[in-house]
């Protein structure tokens, strides 16, 4: 038996630090379409353009924005880290 793939995929997503509080929440579940993006994900969670210095992670790992997501995966977005002076 052919097993089907899902039509819609649920992406569970999280948000941090000044994202966090921009967006009114730190995580969330969305639906996107099969065959959706990380950027698709974010434009499924906010009316704005994906910032261009936030970075993403997809299931804990470094990810560009054009990645493909799969059902369950969590995809994080976060403000770009800066290191601290002595």
């Amino acid at each position: 038996m052919t097993q089907s793939l899902p039509d819609k995929l649920r992406i569970n997503v999280r948000f941090f630090a000044a994202l966090s509080e921009r967006l009114g929440c730190s995580a969330t579940e969305v639906e996107v379409p099969a065959g959706a993006t990380i950027a698709s994900v974010w434009a499924a969670v906010s009316s704005e353009p994906l910032p261009a210095n936030v970075l993403v992670a997809r299931n804990m790992e470094y990810s560009q924005p054009d990645q493909a997501v799969e059902n369950g995966d969590e995809i994080a977005f976060f403000p770009p880290v800066t290191g601290g002076g002595r």
